[in-house]
């Protein structure tokens, strides 16, 4: 039993680093963490978008927290073609358990969106991301076996245990593609793509050898007016990891309370999520002019809903997004990339 603290440990960093990324479950408000070619997905020239989730505080009792903080920009290419070019950057920070395991990414982003109909908001995206990843983690916080004296454990006990490197920096790249069109009133994506495409080497011991795995996403989405205030949005995406598979998706229902034109409207959304053997998750959002403030709770039903109490963790993302005041801005253009 003695070294039972030493093994939880090296399983919880396997579980962070090799198995799945984090994932957000207002995860249509990540684009770039989606897909690349995401990157510049909106109405408007530029989009800042924040995120915070706090999780397993019933469970640990130290909640692993997770926030993110997006920005992108969207500009014309020429003013003879309906083509898009989009660059954006993404930080992440995510940091689990007692032994504050934690991961920060700086991902910059660049997309290309050509345009395939001269009519219609038909476009053909292809995204890249790639930057540097830095995970660490603190192992004063941690408890080892002869630590314990009599049964009793101090802090203050000295310990055999030494850790030569608890700071470890790689690199990341990942890439994507989208097609999106409109049908009548009807507005769709369908995309896929490919995340750690160097399956980098992340353990913190230079001798040994683990891998982030790689991770294949697809992505669709279709939003569709269901009367003269009311829109329908569905989102849905499934990926893969390392022999894990997940599929996420659900519902919105959006209504607008003022209507003056497509950037001066406010509305209010309601819906819920399902992540398949993982969390119910329903979500409310407010949408002010250029404003958006969304808010969801995961609803637990895995196999840790009886020591969780079905208790899973709460989700906050703020953004806003705006035209710019200059010669080559979108909003000039009558074609642009659909959007939700």
């Amino acid at each position: 039993m003695k070294p039972f603290l030493i093994l939880c440990w090296m399983l919880l960093s396997a579980v962070n680093v090799q198995a799945q990324d984090i994932n957000f479950s207002q995860f249509y408000e990540m684009p770039m963490l989606r897909n690349p070619s995401l990157t510049g997905f909106f109405k408007g020239d530029f989009r800042i978008t924040g995120a915070y989730r706090s999780q397993w505080g019933s469970v640990s009792g130290v909640p692993f927290k997770t926030q993110a903080l997006g920005t992108e920009f969207k500009f014309p290419l020429s003013s003879y073609s309906n083509d898009y070019l989009s660059v954006g950057l993404q930080l992440t920070n995510d940091m689990a358990g007692d032994s504050k395991l934690g991961r920060t990414q700086l991902l910059p982003a660049v997309a290309f969106h050509k345009s395939l109909d001269e009519d219609t908001d038909t476009y053909l995206s292809i995204g890249f991301m790639g930057g540097a990843v830095q995970q660490r983690f603190d192992p004063t916080k941690l408890r080892f076996d002869d630590q314990f004296v009599n049964g009793s454990y101090s802090e203050t006990n000295p310990t055999s245990q030494v850790f030569d490197n608890t700071n470890v920096t790689y690199w990341d790249a990942s890439v994507g593609m989208l097609y999106s069109s409109e049908a009548g009133n009807v507005k769709y994506y369908l995309g896929a793509a490919y995340f750690h495409l160097s399956n980098p080497k992340v353990a913190f011991s230079i001798d040994k050898d683990v891998r982030l795995n790689r991770k294949l996403m697809l992505n669709g989405g279709i939003t569709a007016p269901i009367s003269a205030y009311d829109r329908l949005i569905l989102y849905a995406d499934a990926f893969m990891q390392g022999g894990n598979r997940q599929t996420q998706g659900g519902v919105i229902i959006k209504h607008d309370l003022i209507q003056f034109d497509d950037d001066e409207t406010t509305s209010f959304s309601a819906g819920c999520f399902l992540r398949w053997n993982d969390a119910i998750v329903p979500l409310i959002k407010l949408d002010l002019y250029k404003f958006a403030l969304g808010l969801t709770y995961d609803i637990n039903i895995s196999k840790l809903k009886a020591a969780s109490e079905m208790r899973g963790g709460f989700e906050v993302t703020m953004s806003y997004r705006n035209f710019l005041n200059i010669r080559n801005s979108s909003g000039d253009r009558v074609r642009c990339p659909v959007t939700f």
